[in-house]
This record gives C-alpha cells, structure tokens and sequence, in this order.
C-alpha cells in the first residue's frame, strides 16, 4: 500500500477496525474511509454498491462482522449466520467490482473443528465438525475465506484472508452477557470489586486452554499482510502462546485487584477443550507478536475503566 492510498476500514468503531485504523495512521496512511453504521448499512447491497461506486477505495480491509461468545452465538444463531453473509459477500462483489486493488478479510480461529490437531494448520479446514456453540458465525467466516479463493481465481482479485485467534484489547465489547471471554471477566471482578461481592463465578471448569493476541498486535499483522502477502490460502493470526482459563481469571483477578475468592460454574459449557493455532506461515513471512498478556490486561483494564466503568 502506498502512501496517499485510499483505504477503506470496515467495521472502524469496533475492536478489531479501531485498532487497524491506529496503526495505518501510526503508519502514516491518513487517507482513510470510514463510516459508521447508521452512515452505511453493510448488510444492504444497494448502499455498498453506491458507497464504493462513488468512494473507489484503493484498498479494503474488512473487519466488520456481528461477533459475541458462547452466549450470543447460542441465542442469535440466524442472526449470526446471516448478518455475517450479508456483510462479507456485498464488500468483497462490490470491491471487486470498484477496481480495489486489494482486499483482506478478516475471519476467526474457530473456523476449524472443534479437535482438530493442535495447532491448529491453516490445512485443518474443513477436516472435521465445527465447535457447536459457534458454528453458525465459523460457516459464515469459511464462507468469506472461500468467497476470496473463488473471486482470486476467477477474477484474479487480490483477496487475501487472515484468521485472528482470540482477540482483547481497547473499544472491547464488555456486555455482561455477549461478550467473549476476557472481557467479560474483566467486568465481572470489576464489579465484585466496587460491590464488595465476596467471590465470582466463572462458566465452566477452567481447564480449557486459550490462545489470546492483543488487538494492537491483531491491527500491525494486518498491515503487515496487507503489504506482504498475496497467496490464495489464508493466514493464521495468533500469538504463539496458550493459558487455560483459570491462569487468565486468575491473572484478570490480580490486574483487577478483586480480593475475595473464585469458583467455578461445573453447569456452564467449556466450550472448546483446546485452542492454539498455528502461526508459522505469518512468522515465516517476518511477522510475529511484541505484547506480552500481562502487560495488555493492565492496558486494557485501564481502558475498561476510564471508558465503560460506571
């Protein structure tokens, strides 16, 4: 990409697109497209169709999605199935359309079955069942993965997909019921915290390890793959190292400064047992990550303080 360039960023107000368009200014791309939802509904095809028809975007980095964890993927599977299809499939035809010169699409780690080997290949797609609680948002993400291949080889479209494992960070979604993981643990010793609760529960057994990239390091791997891949595969995006779910409530609860006592919800799903994936493609292309966990929790507490904390 090249300075001057005109870069549109889907999905800016959220995690993923906030931290992108932070780096790509850090970077000195000032050129940037950006509108909100209320400004350009993604899901409606008309108005993708005008936006990039009139804007002619150079390039397009597409983190707009519906996201949520366990909780929300199990109660809003259509939502999540097809808000996501609708999303991805008018950017990618319309960019394509538009002469962008190039566009990445931004997936998720839990495209891949639910015991696929650990870590988990770029090649262990499609090799096995999807992890149930989340399957409707993983179909919709293989979709996009598998739109970009097909619009490559028969359009020769420069699209490009990267697959990010689990993502923290600033602008994070704390919603006490349909956020993922760290987020919500964060709310919750926050909470007990100011209320003097005595303990917090946590879902499930704590056993399940996770793989956490800081949404900085998410954002730099981007533009990083922006300017240095153009394969027909996809990317994983992670950064390399796992705890289980009790090493992270526990380190939250220190970063926190919760002092009463933590116990586990055995009713509640684990979700999927292990989840690490294999990063050695973007490594061999010269990238890999510089935020150590501890050092973005205290970050991203600070961030959930000033910002969404009553």
């Amino acid at each position: 990409m090249e300075n001057g360039a005109k870069i549109y960023v889907a999905g800016h107000r959220g995690l993923v697109g906030a931290a992108i368009v932070r780096a790509l200014e850090k970077q000195g791309f000032n050129n940037l497209l950006l509108r909100t939802h209320k400004e350009l509904d993604l899901t409606r095809q008309a108005a993708v169709e005008d936006f990039f028809h009139k804007e002619k975007p150079d390039y397009v980095i597409l983190a707009a999605a519906k996201v949520g964890g366990i909780h929300a993927n199990s109660t809003y599977p259509a939502e999540f199935i097809a808000v996501n299809l609708q999303i991805q499939t008018n950017v990618i035809d319309a960019a394509y359309k538009a002469g962008v010169k190039k566009l990445l699409f931004l997936g998720s780690s839990c495209i891949y079955p639910k015991f696929a080997p650990q870590p988990i290949a770029e090649d262990s797609l499609l090799t096995g069942p999807l992890e149930p609680t989340n399957e409707w948002y993983a179909v919709a993400k293989i979709s996009g993965i598998k739109m970009c291949q097909a619009y490559r080889l028969q359009y020769k479209f420069d699209a490009i997909s990267g697959m990010p494992t689990n993502l923290y960070g600033p602008h994070d979604n704390f919603h006490p019921e349909n956020s993922h993981v760290l987020p919500a643990l964060i709310r919750r010793f926050h909470e007990a915290k100011v209320t003097g609760a005595k303990e917090v529960v946590v879902w499930g057994s704590g056993s399940p390890l996770r793989e956490f990239l800081h949404v900085d390091d998410l954002a730099d791997a981007t533009v990083f793959l922006m300017q240095n891949y153009s394969g027909i595969p996809h990317v994983n995006m992670g950064s390399g190292s796992e705890v289980t779910i009790k090493e992270l409530a526990e380190m939250v609860k220190e970063v926190v400064g919760f002092q009463g006592e933590l116990k586990w919800d055995l009713s509640k799903p684990d979700g999927t047992p292990r989840k690490l994936i294999d990063s050695s493609k973007l490594a061999e292309l010269g990238w890999e990550a510089k935020i150590p966990l501890k050092e973005g929790l205290v970050e991203t507490y600070k961030w959930y303080v000033d910002n969404v904390a009553c």
